[in-house]
């Protein structure tokens, strides 16, 4: 059965339990909680049943899909994410619960920031019962200590299935009943939301500053940049950077439509005025095209897991990569002594721009992947090698 074939997807975890259950398990941890009745509804009409294992708080947002197999706390903790009910379309989540908090530097290690970030999780089974030596809890529990709905029971095949073929949009998680009216987060400056309220230093092992234009930076940028003795002065994503000393400039990941964080474009523009090395992840990849003339675009569905294979242009150099994101650049719009970098090689889109010679470069995946894959690690060692010249 897919959502295309019925208006409503009725998994078989959701018939059994049709009625509010107290679940227990053992092994290193369980989750006893309420299974409340809950479901999906997306704007065209298709419902999904469901259980709600989170908050018990009815939310709306877009969906979206993730392909990841493991990591599911980096994944909700990513800003990225942020308005968004993320569906895993792993089965099986929670099994391993949620990290004890580690850090490093002053920053978690285990998280890629210092809350979740997404508004609703979505999965198939989540799994009560946890084990794993560095848990601290369930996943459950840590959903309904930061107010974050979520839900089981949910055909997530059936559900990316559609997605793939209408494209992402918006829904409610309904909880017990209660519902909420439709709201898309894309409307928003998400990045406001998100980015840093002042100016923090990451000093480094050596006399090299880079700042990072936080538009929602996952903490392990600052973690990549910091073990390669840079230093790093991370800055609010409308702020001027005109007074500041530094050796490099780095563009973070970030949340929502590039076209409403016009500040930072203007931002780039000036650093594009000098030969300061630049670098861009993800919506910097985006931003930057923006500074430049080249325009963007939203997807049908974005990219969004850690399988996706990109291509550098010119060399036929394959790798597999960490992606989150819902727009893209358009390569047929970069202008005079700009090239494509990488392309994705599922769909062709543009995965990064870089000048015919001068240090400016960007790439729309995560080379700072958490969790991995770590294949494209070493452009954060190129560009560090490039604030050295």
């Amino acid at each position: 059965m897919t959502a295309r074939t019925a208006r409503t997807a009725t998994t078989s975890l959701g018939a059994l339990m049709s009625h509010p259950v107290e679940v227990s398990a053992g092994a290193q941890g369980s989750d006893t909680v309420r299974l409340a009745p809950a479901r999906l509804v997306l704007e065209d009409g298709v419902v999904f049943e469901g259980r709600s294992f989170g908050h018990p708080e009815p939310v709306s947002g877009e969906v979206v899909f993730n392909t990841g197999m493991v990591g599911y706390p980096e994944t909700m903790t990513d800003p990225s994410y942020a308005g968004q009910l993320v569906a895993l379309t792993y089965p099986l989540v929670g099994n391993y619960g949620v990290p004890r908090e580690h850090h490093e530097s002053g920053l978690r290690t285990r998280y890629e920031s210092d809350r979740i970030q997404l508004s609703a999780l979505i999965v198939a089974d989540y799994a009560t019962s946890y084990s794993h030596w560095d848990a601290s809890g369930s996943l459950g529990a840590w959903c309904r200590s930061q107010r974050v709905p979520a839900i089981t029971g949910i055909d997530t095949r059936a559900l990316t299935q559609h997605l793939r073929e209408r494209g992402s949009m918006l829904g409610v998680i309904e909880v017990d009943g209660e519902t909420t009216d439709l709201y898309d987060p894309n409307r928003q400056n998400l990045v406001a939301q998100v980015s840093v309220e002042k100016p923090v230093l990451y000093e480094g092992d050596r006399d090299t500053r880079v700042v990072l234009v936080d538009t929602g930076a996952k903490t392990n940028i600052v973690h990549c940049l910091l073990r390669r003795g840079v230093g790093v002065l991370r800055v609010p994503w409308d702020y001027d950077i005109s007074n500041e000393t530094y050796h490099g400039v780095m563009l973070s990941n970030g949340p929502g439509d590039p076209a409403m964080v016009d500040k930072t474009v203007d931002t780039i523009r000036a650093v594009l005025e000098t030969n300061t090395p630049l670098f861009g992840i993800c919506m910097g990849n985006q931003l930057l095209a923006r500074a430049i003339g080249a325009k963007t675009y939203k997807l049908p569905y974005g990219h969004r897991g850690q399988n996706q294979p990109v291509i550098e242009c010119g060399t036929n150099r394959c790798f597999v990569t960490s992606q989150n994101h819902g727009y893209a650049v358009d390569a047929s719009t970069l202008p005079e002594d700009w090239r494509p970098w990488f392309e994705n090689l599922n769909d062709g889109t543009n995965e990064g721009v870089r000048h015919a010679w001068k240090p400016f470069r960007s790439v729309q995946f995560h080379p700072e992947a958490a969790p991995g894959p770590v294949d494209t690690a070493f452009l954060f060692d190129e560009f560090v090698r490039m604030l050295a010249r």
